[in-house]
């Protein structure tokens, strides 16, 4: 055995202090990982996912790095596998998913098991298909057991980030585009880029819904669970959680409900558990009035603070568990065994519905939702994604919210594109949650359809960012759109013109430039615009959309209520170009359809290739 204590002795105490220093220094050096990609998504939930096959099929290199061993987030790893909206909006990477979903189930009937969605589906599922989705593409890789530890930027450019691995390593991960798809917007708060929580006043939004000052209050998060149909006789009750009492869920449903001063609940004990009924006999337990949402604000807090706060809204959910097998009396319900790989069989994420929202290029509020066509600036036209739920916003926990934000109407509508690129920070874009839009907006944008589209829509911006060798802000909003319409994405919600439409990209695209606009409907759970394809248009409608974009029409004259014919139509288009309907064989009086008249609009004027502000204005 060799023996160093005597030349310790000799060299002395900062000699050997120096040398454990070099050390360590030396064991830090050769352990931190150091990677490089085109693209980096920070987290695999669902919009990142989403974000990252969509770059990969860009044919950039593209990696997602994601602290679970799952992906797809809200979709997956939070257990919340009912899908709210977009049902009727058959877009992209969404339209893609829910194949995969009747594939494996066997159609579209095999999903509508509960009366929340019509897509409800078991969560491993989820993440399997997200898994084969993303193992197709050859330009993506996929880093699992990475946490986010500090963005690195450089002379006002994001690119990249340390993190560290399951074995406390560091990581460190350069790029080109960086995209946050974090759960509560980690990376853009860490990078300096401004951002909001909370609600905002009334008279900073103009959005006029009764908010009359702005607050910290964000909505509620859940920790959903799966609970699993053992059998009749078999009891899988859970030992009775600390500080259980069945009062907490009182008048959850009619089947329990006590206390006259609480709001009356409409569904019994097996409505309520029906509400979120998934395929092979599951149940996915994430109930709103008197269940399992718990008020937490945790956004600012340490990964170590999150942890112990996230295990109150745990404990909530047991004691719900346990009220529903000891108090409703379904103690054949207990967590399933064949989903979540914990220990607790627990999912592996909460249901964060709200988080940091980046101060972006604009900011879309629900008066441009509301009032598209007539109200700040014209946002739609950017549109890069499509949702269609409610304005929904989760508060029965906290008093001090607000209680008059569940499901505010609004018609269908689409996510501008400005809203995925901060203000000044260079090499970034946002996805998830984070994207910049008010309080009363996020209600809405963060659904599960809708965020995937969004990330959807952000791996296409980072992607073209990089193959063009531009900041995602230099990006022509109409390059971005029209890829995204040649991947089959929705960037207006026309629910009468599905991507399947052979005209689909026509009409969308006249859509987008306001000449003929739809009509939004607030309709219950699933908002409507409707493009009307099949009936005809006037001339007054139709110049009023073309003043626009061409001056000649500010004082033209011959415009009627009458609708269009083909003679009629090439005569006011003549106003701007005198070759339009040369040669072509002029029919009789039948009047054109909305349908006919984009197509020609697109065909012969094509005023979609005009480039437009993030604002929605020519350039």
């Amino acid at each position: 055995m060799i023996h160093f204590r005597p030349f310790f002795r000799k060299a002395g105490t900062g000699l050997l202090l120096s040398l454990l220093f070099i050390s360590v220094e030396a064991q830090k050096r050769v352990k931190e990982r150091q990677l490089s990609t085109d693209v980096l998504v920070i987290g695999g939930g669902t919009g990142g996912t989403a974000a990252g096959i969509q770059s990969a099929r860009m044919g950039v290199p593209t990696l997602i790095a994601e602290p679970t061993p799952w992906l797809g987030g809200m979709l997956s790893a939070a257990g919340v596998t009912a899908t709210d909206g977009n049902h009727r909006l058959p877009s992209g990477i969404w339209e893609e998913f829910r194949q995969h979903l009747y594939k494996v189930y066997g159609g579209p009937a095999q999903v509508e098991t509960g009366w929340v969605s019509n897509t409800l589906f078991e969560p491993h599922v989820a993440d399997s298909i997200f898994k084969v989705m993303a193992k197709a593409e050859k330009m993506l890789s996929v880093h699992h057991g990475l946490i986010f530890r500090k963005a690195l930027v450089e002379n006002g450019r994001l690119v990249g980030a340390l993190f560290s691995d399951q074995k406390k390593n560091p990581v460190r991960i350069t790029a080109k585009v960086v995209i946050d798809a974090t759960e509560l917007g980690d990376v853009l708060a860490d990078a300096g880029v401004p951002y909001d929580v909370g609600m905002e006043a009334d008279s900073e939004t103009g959005e006029g819904v009764g908010v009359p000052e702005t607050n910290d209050i964000i909505q509620e998060l859940t920790y959903a669970a799966i609970l699993k149909d053992y059998g009749k006789g078999v009891d899988k009750t859970i030992p009775r959680p600390a500080g259980y009492d069945p009062k907490e869920f009182d008048c959850c449903c009619t089947s329990y409900c006590f206390d006259s001063t609480l709001e009356k609940p409409s569904v019994d004990a097996e409505t309520m558990l029906n509400y979120g009924k998934l395929p092979r006999n599951k149940y996915m337990i994430n109930w709103p009035k008197r269940g399992n949402d718990t008020y937490l604000n945790i956004i600012h807090l340490s990964e170590e603070e999150r942890a112990v706060e996230l295990e109150k809204a745990k404990q909530m959910t047991y004691r719900f568990i346990y009220f529903i097998q000891n108090e409703l009396g379904f103690r054949n319900l207990g967590l399933a065994d064949d989903e979540f790989p914990t220990a607790d069989r627990m999912p592996l994420i909460p249901y964060h519905r709200e988080g940091r929202r980046m101060k972006g290029v604009v900011r879309f509020s629900m008066k441009n939702i509301s009032e598209p066509f007539t109200w700040g600036d014209p946002l739609y036209r950017t549109g890069i994604s499509v949702g269609d739920y409610p304005i929904d916003h989760h508060h029965k926990k906290n008093r001090n919210a607000p209680q008059h934000l569940e499901f505010y109407p609004v018609p269908s509508f689409n996510v501008p594109m400005g809203s995925l690129i901060p203000e000044k920070m260079n090499g970034l874009v946002v996805a998830e949650k984070g994207i910049s839009v008010s309080n009363v907006v996020n209600g809405t944008t963060r659904l599960q359809p809708c965020v995937l589209l969004t990330g959807q829509a952000a791996g296409m911006i980072a992607a073209l960012s990089v193959l063009s060798n531009v900041e995602p802000r230099e990006l022509s909003v109409r390059t971005v759109q029209q890829e995204l319409l040649e991947k089959k994405v929705m960037i207006m919600p026309y629910i009468d013109v599905p991507p399947t439409d052979p005209d689909f990209m026509a009409i969308q695209r006249i859509g987008a430039t306001g000449i003929i606009r739809g009509t939004g409907v607030p309709y219950r759970w699933a908002n409507q615009t409707w493009f009307y394809p099949d009936q005809p248009i006037s001339g007054y409608e139709l110049v009023q959309g073309l003043k626009w974009y061409y001056p000649q029409y500010q004082k033209y004259l011959e415009a009627s209520g009458e609708f269009l014919d083909l003679n009629s139509l090439i005569r006011m288009l003549q106003v701007v170009d005198n070759n339009i309907g040369v040669g072509e064989e002029r029919s009789s009086s039948r009047k054109l359809t909305r349908r006919e008249v984009a197509v020609l609009l697109d065909k012969w004027l094509n005023p979609f290739t005009r480039e437009i502000t993030f604002q929605g204005y020519l350039q």
